[in-house]
C-alpha cells in the first residue's frame, strides 16, 4: 500500500475535527456507535479497519496511568488511551450495555460497524460542517483524515517519531514520509554554543 507524504494544507484543524465530531455526536439519526468509533480513531490514531474490530476486551484501563487500546491486526501493537477518550469510552460501553467479548462498536443487530454506515455519516458531516470550496477540494474527505489529524498533533507536539511510529504500527521511516511538514528544520531549538563545544576537536599538543 502506498502511503504519499500528506501536505499540512491538507490536514482538518483541531476546530474542524470538534466541529465535525460534535454534528455526529447531536445527530440523532447516526447509529450510535458512530461517534465513540470516529472518536476513537481520532485521539488514538487508528485505521478505521483496527477500530471497526476491537472488543471490550481489548480496552485496557489501569488505575492511575494511561490505558491502551490493544490492536491484535499485524504484529499487534497498544494505541495509547488518554483520559478523555477513556471516560469516553466507559461511558459508551456502560450506556451501551456491552460484556466482555462484544464487539466495542458494533453495528446493527451487534454485527460489525459497516463502513457504508460510518463513510455515510462522515460524508454528510463535512457536507454540513466544512465550506462548499473545501468540501470541493476533498478536505477531510476520508475517516482516516482523523488518525492524520492526530498523528500530526503528537509529532509537533514533539512526542519522539519512534514512540509515535510505535503508537500507530509503522516504522519511524514511514511517519516521516507522511508527515514531513512536522518535521521541518525551522521547529528545531539548536542550542549553537554547546554544538560547537560538542564537535570541537580536541588540542593537539605539538
Amino acid at each position: 500500500m502506498s502511503h504519499p507524504a500528506i501536505d499540512e494544507s491538507a490536514l482538518l484543524s483541531s476546530e474542524q475535527i470538534r466541529s465535525l465530531l460534535s454534528w455526529v455526536r447531536e445527530n440523532t439519526e447516526v447509529q450510535s456507535a458512530v461517534y465513540p468509533f470516529l472518536a476513537s480513531i481520532e485521539k488514538a490514531a487508528l485505521l478505521p479497519g483496527e477500530a471497526v474490530a476491537l472488543r471490550v476486551d481489548d480496552l485496557m484501563l489501569p488505575d492511575g496511568r494511561v490505558g491502551g487500546l490493544l490492536i491484535r491486526a499485524g504484529a499487534g501493537r497498544e494505541a495509547p488511551v488518554g483520559p478523555r477518550l477513556a471516560d469516553l469510552l466507559k461511558g459508551w460501553i456502560s450506556s451501551a450495555g456491552l460484556k466482555p467479548g462484544d464487539l466495542l462498536f458494533p453495528g446493527r443487530s451487534g454485527a460489525p460497524l459497516s463502513s457504508s454506515a460510518y463513510r455515510r455519516v462522515w460524508k454528510q458531516a463535512r457536507e454540513a460542517v466544512l465550506s462548499p470550496n473545501e468540501v470541493e477540494v476533498g478536505l477531510g474527505k476520508h475517516v482516516a483524515s482523523l488518525r492524520d489529524f492526530r498523528v500530526s498533533t503528537w509529532l509537533t507536539a514533539d512526542i519522539p517519531p519512534w514512540v509515535v511510529a510505535e503508537w500507530v504500527g509503522m516504522t519511524a521511516s514511514w511517519v516521516a514520509v507522511r508527515y514531513p511538514h512536522c518535521f521541518r528544520t525551522g521547529r528545531a531549538e539548536i542550542d549553537w554554543d554547546h554544538l560547537a563545544e560538542v564537535l570541537a576537536l580536541p588540542d593537539v599538543s605539538t
